[in-house]
């Protein structure tokens, strides 16, 4: 039954509510991060306060809304207003070309001198006591007053400079991108301070047909493996071979339904025919092959190997496919040498009610057994079955929809689906603790980014379609079970001493109970048709 658990969910397929990471949506901060460092390492500044800004990072989080409101009051006052210029950019990215007026600049000065002469005991003055600006200036330093002010400008400014975008603006996408040296080069209290700033905004759902999502067909192809009464077969068939006894063969060569103990050896074949280098990927020795369990076996193996006797040596060509699974051997052509070092076959109990108990323990028939089984490999193909729509169905949005993906939420999604994808391998206990540490490095991730950009990309498509079509349907879901959903998640987290963040978790449930609405949707008013393959 391998498509019912390697098929992913369209849950999971969408958004992971057990990863452990920020949300996607658009915020109600934007956080804003900085191209060049040195504006993070003047930590005298006194645009963001401690409590708000911790000195390990170079992120600030300001409120667009408010501070933007606050600005604009202070503007119309001063008769005097900051000039913004909109430019849109490839990557669903919104530059801004900002111009500060003197009077807000001035503004900022005197603010940053105010709040250094509260901060400051300059010799010879007592608290409280006007400091002359001159004093002041010389006690804190020219350069760390002029680095104050600026990062002062920043603060006051960029809510106003993006708040045609707050309500689009993702998380951590805010940077500025004039470098500070510049800033201060330019700077002075009688001109216009200008500075560029980008953002990274929700990308437009771009329907590539008039019916958009309407009229949808989809083609499900189902694996054989995945049909209830063969697989019921074949899980008879191997519950009655693991109670035979194995037996030599000592007077014929290899056939189907026999075990053979091999050593294996590879090498490739230049183009000029000649012998090329060893393929140590091919290669294994003491392999034991059931030749009824062949599936993964390079096409023209086992057929070269039938006839072959205990202690014989063969040797042959094989051409290893373009869609084989190691990417490394895909369309090598290769020697094998092969020598059989054992040969067994199976002698089977005769199939009849006196095993059943053997074979499924309470059955007393073989009819009982084989309905037992039916009956849960039934439930196999049914879970199956629904996941492959889901994920067919999942497919074709993403093929209906054009996106400029943003970085930002590039970024998110894919540390979202490799944290999911470390959770699962812890819950599976495959990985140690030094293990987890190494997967979790900044390296480890941005590998993960560059090889999975497709798959990432792909998964981005599907989840804006789907919520561009719960808005359009006016879908819902039940309060109760988002609550329900969020504290699974929560549980989960604790049983594997992960940190998390509520909120994010929440997001993350709620994009999952978004598509399960949408996908239950879809299947009452798309075409679907089912392939067998």
């Amino acid at each position: 039954m391998e498509l019912a658990t390697t098929t992913a969910t369209a849950a999971a397929a969408v958004a992971y509510a057990s990863s452990p990471h920020s949300r996607i949506s658009s915020p109600r901060a934007v956080s804003v991060s900085w191209s060049s460092p040195s504006l993070a390492s003047s930590s005298r500044s006194l645009s963001t306060s401690p409590a708000s800004c911790p000195a390990s990072t170079s992120r600030r989080w300001l409120p667009v809304a408010s501070a933007a409101v606050e600005l604009r009051e202070a503007a119309a006052g001063s008769g005097d207003s900051v000039r913004v210029t909109e430019t849109p950019q490839p990557g669903s990215i919104v530059k801004f070309s900002v111009e500060v007026p003197t009077s807000i600049i001035q503004e900022c000065y005197q603010l940053t001198l105010q709040e250094y002469a509260k901060r400051f005991k300059v010799p010879g003055f007592r608290p409280g006591k006007i400091i002359p600006e001159n004093i002041l200036i010389n006690y804190v330093g020219p350069n760390h007053v002029q680095d104050a002010t600026i990062e002062a400008i920043l603060k006051h400014t960029l809510p106003q400079a993006l708040s045609s975008v707050e309500d689009r603006a993702l998380e951590d996408s805010v940077r500025i991108l004039t470098q500070f040296d510049d800033m201060r080069s330019s700077f002075t209290l009688d001109g216009v301070f200008r500075y560029d700033v980008a953002v990274d905004v929700a990308p437009e759902v771009r329907w590539l047909s008039e019916d958009k999502y309407k009229n949808l067909k989809v083609v499900v192809e189902i694996d054989e493996a995945v049909d209830a009464e063969k697989a019921t077969e074949k899980e008879l068939q191997r519950r009655h071979k693991a109670l035979g006894l194995l037996r030599i063969v000592a007077d014929r060569g290899l056939q189907i339904g026999d075990l053979v103990v091999l050593d294996i050896f590879a090498e490739s074949i230049n183009s000029d025919g000649s012998k090329g280098e060893k393929l140590s990927s091919a290669e294994s020795t003491g392999f034991h092959l059931d030749t009824e369990q062949n599936n993964n076996l390079v096409p023209g193996f086992l057929g070269s190997l039938i006839g072959i006797r205990p202690g014989e040596t063969r040797s042959f060509p094989i051409q290893f496919p373009e869609s084989f699974e190691q990417e490394s051997l895909r369309g090598v052509r290769a020697q094998f040498t092969v020598v059989c070092k054992e040969l067994f076959y199976r002698e089977l109990p005769e199939m009849d009610d006196s095993l059943a108990g053997k074979l499924l323990p309470g059955c007393n028939t073989i009819a009982e057994v084989r309905e037992r089984i039916l009956e849960r490999c039934k439930e196999v193909e049914k879970t199956a079955i629904e996941q492959a729509t889901d994920n067919a169905i999942l497919d074709q949005l993403g093929k209906l929809v054009e996106v400029d993906v943003p970085r930002a939420l590039f970024q998110e999604q894919g540390q979202q689906l490799y944290g999911a994808k470390l959770l699962q391998l812890q819950a599976e206990r495959k990985l140690d603790r030094d293990q987890l540490a190494s997967l979790s490095s900044q390296r480890s991730v941005q590998a993960y980014l560059e090889d999975e950009k497709e798959n990432i990309t792909r998964i981005i498509k599907q989840m804006l379609a789907v919520g561009d079509i719960f808005k359009s349907e006016n879908l819902q879901y039940s309060t109760e079970l988002l609550i329900k959903e969020v504290e699974n998640s929560v549980a989960e987290f604790k049983q594997y001493n992960q940190d998390y963040d509520e909120d994010n978790i929440k997001q993350q449930v709620q994009d999952v109970l978004e598509a399960a609405k949408v996908l239950e949707w879809l299947k009452e008013n798309c075409t679907i048709e089912y392939v067998r393959r």
